[in-house]
């Protein structure tokens, strides 16, 4: 089931992010105690998969699983593979989240979540609000471009 919608959320003095109730609803009945945490730094946000989804997307991911890959494979896989952290939900709903991602992408502590689909994604809550109103209205022509380029119609 894909995440959708958005919350407001905050990230506490002990890097704790407690997961909205909207999306864990979503994991119910799958994997939703262990996530993985993938910091992207072009949009500033963390990344957040469900085991399954994480483990799902790797295995599609890999076009040919070699020893050997080529050299553009293996600096992506030591680069994506070495920033991310498993992170599991405690008895409060909550994960703690590294530590060194929130310093190296600099998230203040007032953050949205925001559903992407496969993932949910934790932003900074004043940049996305500035910026939505221009987002929502970049949407359909994303959607038409995305069409086009994938050769749907």
């Amino acid at each position: 089931m894909p995440f959708t919608g958005q919350a407001n959320a905050t990230i506490d003095a002990q890097s704790r992010l407690a997961i909205p109730a909207k999306f864990r609803n979503r994991t119910a009945d799958s994997d939703g105690n262990s996530w993985y945490c993938v910091p992207w730094p072009k949009t500033g946000a963390l990344r957040l998969y469900t085991e399954s989804m994480y483990e799902q997307l790797f295995t599609a991911g890999r076009r040919n699983p070699s020893l050997t890959p080529d050299e553009d494979q293996a600096e992506l896989d030591v680069i994506l593979h070495s920033v991310t952290e498993q992170v599991n939900m405690d008895a409060n709903n909550r994960i703690r989240l590294p530590a060194w991602q929130l310093e190296t992408l600099k998230l203040p502590t007032d953050v949205i979540v925001l559903g992407a689909g496969d993932r949910i994604e934790i932003r900074p809550r004043e940049q996305w609000e500035a910026s939505f109103s221009e987002r929502l209205d970049k949407m359909a022509a994303l959607a038409s471009m995305l069409a086009k380029r994938d050769g749907v119609s």
